[in-house]
């Protein structure tokens, strides 16, 4: 059994605001808060590098979390500024033509978007959205029938950033591999949220967040590439860490993921990621995802009772966020509201998944995230507030 109550004794934002904001940003737990401040302070004693070279050990321990986190090696572990970051070093790094074709979904994040767009008018690529099945979510089947010798990428946002959907990642990655496609998932609001296997979801690369559900510190993302594929990315970009000045004229990568990493790097947020890691595995994921899961099907039941409030979601298996309306009361005056009653909600327009939402004729809606440690009284708050909307 989740201990819930030790949980919100370790996690001092729940005493000063109902958080349910997670898809934005997770609230800290005191452990990660407490690694980040004791580095910070001890850069400030002894100096940057000096306190690096003290930390040696509790760096080293994320690499060891993020592995543990997604079945994989640490040397196929990278841990950067941010999930942008992240999922631009693998996108960027892989070889593409003109002609070539890159799948990917309905529920596309912008910033994912924007980069096929830059390469499309860059290098000449061609970027087809795959169809929702009747769920709403991406459908596998089309997603095969999509796929010739044009198709050069799978690239996939695993639980969006509205529409409270989970795209059925281990489906599509049945598909890459059957047809020797890379697939590149973004896990960015999955990760914490749910059990991440990339060995079971057969990805070649995915990206992540600190911030989000693993409760880490802001500044923080990582990146997972298979150690199969490491040859297969040029890196758009190298430093002195990434790679060894060998001669004048010649230079070697490093032989694993660090060659996406570069040498300047968050260190206290590294240490505090390792810490929310391991926070999150003595947890469980399998816990963790449960909890999360019930709590929003829960509250979806309820707030669709409300008349008026309209729940967005969609999808088979739906995730902790939850995105909605409230009849003709405009989405920032509904987060406003809810800001004036303690409650930390957030709003999602057209411009984060815009092939989504143009499909559905919505512009702007609300959005919340539920986490673990939500609880029911809580969410009877939020309850109150949302029919307080609709008086």
């Amino acid at each position: 059994m989740m201990d819930v109550d030790k949980i919100r004794d370790e996690t001092p934002g729940v005493g000063r605001v109902v958080h349910l904001n997670n898809c934005g940003a997770g609230l800290m737990p005191q452990p990660v808060l407490d690694a980040v401040i004791d580095h910070l302070r001890l850069e400030a004693e002894i100096g940057g590098y000096e306190a690096e070279d003290a930390a040696a050990g509790a760096v080293a321990n994320t690499y060891d979390g993020l592995s543990r986190l997604l079945n994989c090696q640490r040397d196929e572990i990278a841990v950067v500024e941010n999930a942008t970051v992240a999922w631009d070093m693998a996108f960027y790094g892989l070889p593409l033509a003109q002609g070539d074709v890159v799948l990917t979904a309905v529920s596309e994040y912008a910033s994912n978007y924007i980069a096929y767009l830059q390469r499309a008018a860059r290098d000449g690529i061609q970027v087809r959205v795959v169809p929702n099945d009747n769920h709403g979510q991406t459908d596998v089947a089309a997603l095969a029938e999509m796929i010739d010798d044009r198709v050069k990428l799978i690239s996939i946002t695993h639980a969006p950033t509205n529409g409270g959907l989970i795209n059925p990642a281990a489906a599509i990655g049945r598909v890459a591999r059957a047809a020797g496609v890379p697939y590149l998932l973004d896990a960015c609001q999955s990760a914490g949220q749910m059990p991440l296997d990339v060995e079971a979801i057969g990805c070649d690369m995915l990206s992540a967040t600190g911030r989000k559900y693993l409760r880490g510190p802001r500044g923080t993302g990582f990146l997972y590439v298979r150690a199969a594929m490491l040859e297969r990315l040029d890196p758009p970009f190298l430093d002195l860490h990434a790679a060894v000045w060998q001669s004048p004229e010649h230079y070697e990568m490093l032989p694993n993921a660090r060659r996406f990493e570069n040498w300047e790097n968050y260190v206290a947020g590294k240490i505090g990621l390792g810490v929310a890691v391991d926070y999150a595995l003595e947890i469980g994921l399998d816990a963790i995802a449960a909890r999360v899961q019930g709590l929003a099907n829960d509250l979806r039941d309820r707030m669709a009772a409300v008349p008026g409030v309209i729940v967005r979601d969609l999808g088979q298996n739906k995730s902790g966020i939850i995105s909605f309306s409230v009849g003709d009361v405009a989405p920032e005056l509904v987060k406003e509201s809810m800001a004036a009653a303690g409650i930390n909600i957030s709003t999602s327009s057209a411009r984060s998944t815009m092939q989504d939402m143009y499909r559905r004729g919505i512009t702007m809606m609300n959005r919340l995230g539920l986490h673990y440690y939500n609880t029911d009284a809580e969410l009877d708050r939020f309850m109150t507030c949302l029919r307080g909307l609709r008086a």
